[in-house]
């Protein structure tokens, strides 16, 4: 029997991981076949990684510029308190905002970092009018539009 680490993935189990997050189109026959085990044996090691929470979901990428969302901007915001309610407050109106990709409590300069999809610079005006400087707790926004994805929803590195 193969021996499993601290967080109970043995190296079949890594291997599976390792496949879906890369091609997750992959059949369960396709990924039994790479990792050198019965598709049975695959199908159950599989289910056992979803039920266990390590993997979150499967789902395609879409190029965001083909579907006319090509601008990408980074918006750090600074509330006027660090309470629970504020932070609470915060999340749930940024939680509802479908342009609001990524939000991250994060250290340093900014309480929060988003990472936020829009057409043009145009629509990011009208959210940052309209939406973002009404959120609630918001002392200041500071936005930052990328000007080139160097890199962007890279594997993890296990």
């Amino acid at each position: 029997m193969e021996e499993s680490s601290a967080d109970g993935i043995d190296r079949i189990d890594r291997r599976i991981l390792r496949l879906l997050q890369r091609e997750g189109r992959l059949t369960n026959a396709e990924i039994a076949q790479r990792v050198n085990i019965s598709p049975a044996t695959c199908h159950r090691r599989t289910r056992r990684l979803f039920e266990q929470g390590h993997v979150l979901d499967v789902r395609g990428r879409i190029n965001p510029v083909s579907i006319g969302l090509g601008a990408l901007v980074m918006v750090g915001a600074v509330l006027d308190r660090s309470t629970p309610e504020s932070f609470a407050a915060f999340e749930q109106a940024v939680t509802a905002m479908p342009e609001v990709l990524d939000c991250n409590l994060v250290a340093g300069d900014f309480d929060y970092l988003l990472k936020i999809r829009v057409r043009d610079m145009a629509d990011f005006n009208a959210l940052h009018s309209k939406m973002l400087i009404a959120l609630p707790g918001v002392r200041q926004i500071r936005s930052f539009f990328v000007m080139k994805e160097v890199k962007d929803n890279a594997p993890l590195p296990f």
